[in-house]
């Protein structure tokens, strides 16, 4: 819930800020499996390898997406935007897996649009020399498609732990990056200072590499509902966070659609 404060303080564009999270969450897991001498099995690579490898470039492009979001607008606004994934989660469910919406999930995803409109309204009467409310809350709702994407196609992985296949998306969304950042043409790596670099480091070990390490272990011993619901003091902190240090005000419409959206979303994923 704290990353939206690092990314702020980052003077990198979203693709390199993806790739250096990438690089370095995805080398800090490595060292951690070597370690363990968690060794992955061949066999399942192999056959698991298309949709690590889709999975991994839309981790990616999922990042980006967020990234850009909290540099248009405001950390609350690209948080809630970000979390119509739920939402999209359950919309994708029934268009490719023939899922039956039910009136609550119909119902769910007309107040998260509610909830959307509300936060736009709101966003607009602040000051556009600062913020671009609709193009920043457009990354988010971009970055929620993909999650929600990258939510399906990890259906799909057979064999591999959870550990294992972030693991492996981590280092293809690294590997993937790399002509990104580089295709941008002004990457200047020397230009990086002490401060940015240390900001960097504690996105890749703190906010991707430990992160992971704590959640997916905890995922066999407690249960789906709870995880659910303890997935929401993401967007809580995040809105808090960018209150208390970055002076980032909620106005009364803002509250209400960011209490719309994850309380929609929270009942979808129930």
């Amino acid at each position: 819930g704290t990353i939206g404060l690092f990314v702020r303080e980052i003077e990198l564009s979203s693709i390199e800020i993806a790739f250096f999270r990438a690089f370095i969450g995805s080398g800090f897991l490595l060292t951690i499996s070597i370690l363990k001498k968690d060794k992955i099995d061949r066999e399942l690579l192999k056959k698991n390898l298309i949709i690590l490898s889709i999975s991994g470039l839309s981790l990616g492009l999922n990042w980006i997406s967020l990234f850009q979001a909290m540099k248009y607008t405001t950390i609350s606004n690209a948080v809630l935007s970000y979390y119509f994934a739920p939402v999209f989660i359950v919309l994708f469910s029934s268009i490719f897996y023939k899922e039956k919406m039910s009136i609550k999930n119909i119902i769910c995803l007309f107040g998260a649009v509610l909830g959307l409109f509300l936060i736009l309204k709101s966003g607009n009467e602040e000051s556009m020399e600062i913020y671009n409310h609709t193009k920043g809350i457009l990354y988010g709702l971009a970055g929620a498609i993909i999650y929600a994407i990258i939510v399906l196609l990890n259906k799909q992985i057979k064999g591999l732990s959870g550990f294992q296949a972030t693991m492996i998306q981590l280092s293809i969304a690294a590997i993937v990056l790399v002509p990104m950042v580089f295709g941008q043409g002004n990457i200047n790596f020397s230009g990086i200072n002490g401060k940015t670099w240390i900001l960097i480091l504690v996105l890749g070990i703190v906010h991707t590499g430990i992160a992971y390490l704590l959640y997916f272990p905890s995922i066999k011993d407690v249960k789906s509902q709870t995880i659910a619901i303890l997935s929401y003091l993401d967007p809580i902190t995040a809105i808090l966070v960018s209150f208390l240090f970055l002076g980032e005000n909620m106005g009364l419409l803002q509250i209400l659609g960011g209490v719309l959206i994850l309380s929609t979303a929270y009942i979808s994923e129930k």
